[in-house]
């Protein structure tokens, strides 16, 4: 039965050339709509029942709209709070991080002028490096001290840090623009990562938009110029080297734009894709169906054709990426690994010290430990996907479930 009445929830709307972003900010579902169908919403919004919408746009349009199948849309998205005075059942939004972080406490994260002292700083650690190499620090300063124990908990705790402090900068500045931020872990490929969900900063101006995803390189950054800054007048210092090292690794990484990196969503912002990453993931399909000979329907064909230019070169990226570092993780990664972990099992069974011994244990609990993080991450993530795509293939495989 088609509804009469539909209650929105509080939406934020911003115009994208010539579509509307609408969404909500606290759950981060955000939808693009035609100009016809933000006139629909604003509509519902004023208080008008569906027949009444569809007798105003055919006045005004001089065609049959189907606003029951725009309100379909609608609920799918999570935009409806309830349909002739029934609640739409939805699941109640994730708590943020730091719920007690308010907008006003941080929101002095977007004002400009930080963001020119952030530069100025940066453009310091870049002359310095330029007019003064030597205090660059290189991968042997992270290899400070003979045992091995120590400079894996030296650059564990490094690292950490700095990803605390990446993922503050993006959660901070989000907050600023009223989006709530969640921290929590992910994976990309082989890499265990920790990432901020800020979905509904779509729904923000460009500037605080770029803002958000740059923050956390920029905080990178900054941290690295101060540590090249400081070995000026103090000279090379393990601890400086071994930030300054990390965070330009952790820059550098930025770049791996395949990965859906910071970069990434700025490529995608700028370029005005919708989905980049799961558009190019799509046509990458249709392309190795189309190889096997297979029917498929170009995803590509509801795009504009600026964007599937965009789509196809990303899709380029996309495969050499993830095939480079699927490479790198079964020729190197993984016997690095193997290999670590089989000397500390070594030196646990037969050491010739406590100290061995010691070095031995933590470095077992440090590589088992994150890679059963990285499993555990994956699994939660992916896992549904993966019971459901074995369910699929036990049934094919039954031969009862065959047609005879």
């Amino acid at each position: 039965m088609t509804p009469t009445r539909v209650t929105l929830h509080d939406l934020g709307v911003r115009r994208d050339r010539e579509e509307w972003i609408v969404g909500r900010v606290e759950t981060g579902d955000v939808i693009a709509v035609p100009t016809q169908g933000m006139r629909v919403i604003r509509l519902f919004q004023e208080g008008a029942t569906v027949p009444e919408v569809e007798r105003r746009l055919g006045a005004e349009t001089g065609t049959r709209v189907d606003v029951g199948g725009f309100v379909d849309g609608l609920v799918r998205a999570g935009l409806v709070a309830a349909v002739d005075g029934r609640p739409v059942p939805a699941a109640p939004p994730p708590p943020p991080t730091l719920p007690r972080l308010l907008p006003r406490h941080v929101r002095w994260t977007l004002n400009p002028s930080l963001h020119a002292a952030l530069a100025a700083v940066i453009l310091a650690g870049v002359a310095v490096a330029l007019l003064r190499p030597g205090v660059v620090p290189g991968w042997r300063d992270l290899l400070w001290s003979d045992h091995g124990t120590l400079v894996l908990l030296a650059q564990t705790a490094a690292g950490w840090l700095l990803i605390l402090l990446h993922e503050l900068a993006h959660l901070c500045t989000a907050r600023a623009a009223g989006v709530p931020g969640r921290v929590r872990f992910g994976t990309r490929l082989q890499f265990l990562t920790a990432q901020t969900e800020v979905s509904g900063v779509w729904l923000a101006e460009r500037r605080v938009r770029l803002t958000v995803y740059l923050s956390g390189m920029a905080l990178d950054a900054a941290v690295c110029a101060v540590c090249l800054l400081l070995m000026v007048p103090a000279g090379p210092r393990p601890a400086l080297s071994v930030v300054a090292m990390t965070a330009l690794i952790m820059l550098s990484a930025q770049f791996l734009v395949f990965m859906r990196t910071d970069l990434y969503f700025v490529l995608q912002d700028v370029t005005g894709c919708r989905n980049l990453y799961g558009d190019s993931a799509a046509y990458a399909a249709h392309v190795c169906r189309r190889a096997l000979l297979r029917r498929s329907a170009d995803p590509l064909a509801r795009l504009p054709r600026a964007e599937s230019r965009w789509v196809r070169a990303y899709t380029a990226m996309l495969v050499a990426g993830t095939a480079l570092c699927l490479w790198l993780a079964v020729t190197v990664t993984l016997p690095a690994a193997l290999g670590l972990l089989a000397g500390a099992v070594r030196a646990l069974l037969d050491p010739p010290g406590w100290v061995a011994a010691a070095d031995g244990v933590v470095t077992v609990l440090v590589v088992t430990g994150f890679h059963v993080l990285w499993a555990t991450t994956w699994w939660r993530r992916h896992g549904p996907k993966a019971r459901r795509a074995a369910g699929s293939l036990r049934r094919n495989r039954d031969p009862e479930s065959c047609v005879r």
